[in-house]
């Protein structure tokens, strides 16, 4: 169905633009981009709707993507894994925030280690779409980093333990996508950006 979606619409933008080949590959790793998203999310809302947490669902995606937004991280090689993987974080991790209770202070230290570990690993690239650009790498560690002291001022200050939960679980969850050792344990290259710097 994919392979379809993304020949049926390559075909209608090739025929009505002069794209060269370059360009034209950019469109189509876009447009599969944007068919795996679309179906994900219809699959995870369902599952949300039918186990009924739809809100908690929402209120942690949100969370997670304000962070993942800048500080990108690790995607999933194939669509299937993807889907479980997003499964376990999003709909696993509503069922968490709804369930545990953690000290504020482990909150706090957590939070804090989170913010290092934006500083020293975001924004994390893969090898289909290294982030070659200097500039464009410091302006997304730079809003990782802020995004992360936000959510630490957040944690803090907010009366609403259950919103604070969404805030910390969405920030340790993108935190964790971006860490080598995640990369390493699902067999993905890192730092690939450097591959272009060294001329590789």
């Amino acid at each position: 169905m994919k392979k379809k979606f993304v020949k049926f619409a390559m075909n209608l933008i090739s025929s009505n633009n002069n794209y060269n080949e370059e360009k034209l590959d950019e469109i189509a790793y876009g447009l599969e981009a944007i068919y795996l998203m679309i179906t994900k999310i219809i699959v995870l809302f369902g599952l949300a709707f039918i186990l009924g947490i739809v809100k908690e669902f929402v209120l942690l995606l949100i969370f997670y993507n304000i962070i993942r937004t800048n500080a990108f991280g690790i995607h999933a090689s194939k669509s299937i894994y993807c889907l479980l993987s997003s499964s376990l974080l999003f709909i696993g991790g509503a069922y968490l925030c709804m369930n545990i209770v953690i000290p504020l202070e482990l909150m706090v230290m957590i939070a804090i280690v989170c913010i290092v570990c934006l500083f020293r690993y975001a924004p994390a690239d893969t090898y289909k779409r290294p982030i070659v650009n200097k500039k464009k790498r410091k302006r997304f560690k730079i809003f990782s980093l802020l995004s992360g002291i936000v959510y630490l001022v957040l944690i803090v200050v907010l009366n609403n333990y259950s919103i604070v939960n969404y805030i910390f679980i969405g920030l340790v969850e993108a935190v964790i996508m971006i860490l080598p050792f995640t990369y390493k344990i699902f067999g993905l290259p890192y730092d690939n950006y450097k591959k272009y710097e060294c001329g590789v």
